[in-house]
């Protein structure tokens, strides 16, 4: 689906995913903070805030031409940072019923065309 949008439709899609996402972590941390691997040497609150306000920050400069470079190129680099704490979900979600894991493992390939997007916003502006 996203593959058929052009590079301005990306971005708007983009930054209201991003926009709705990067709120949705102050509006509601407690899932964030659970998904974020114990490994990472820092507060889990402080670094579900971090990563919404960045998300929001992209999604406004995704919507602003003369960000919009810059946003999607960082974009792309924030979808490849949380992979890992989609992989987490998994290892926390494992031991749930079988439609918990189908949901979480249906999440790991969904990031890829994220990624592809904001860099087909990238090349395009």
């Amino acid at each position: 689906m996203l593959s058929r949008l052009s590079p301005n439709q990306l971005a708007r899609t983009l930054a209201g995913m991003l926009l709705t996402i990067g709120t949705l972590h102050f509006v509601a941390p407690k899932p964030f903070d659970e998904i974020i691997p114990e490994e990472i040497p820092a507060d889990p609150r402080i670094l579900t805030y971090a990563s919404g306000l960045t998300e929001v920050t992209l999604g406004v400069g995704l919507l602003v031409p003369a960000t919009r470079k810059s946003s999607a190129a960082a974009a792309a680099a924030l979808f490849v940072a949380v992979y890992p704490a989609n992989i987490n979900m998994v290892r926390l979600w494992w031991h749930k019923p079988v439609l918990y894991k189908a949901i979480v493992l249906g999440r790991l390939p969904l990031q890829f065309p994220l990624i592809a997007a904001a860099i087909k916003v990238f090349r395009a502006s």
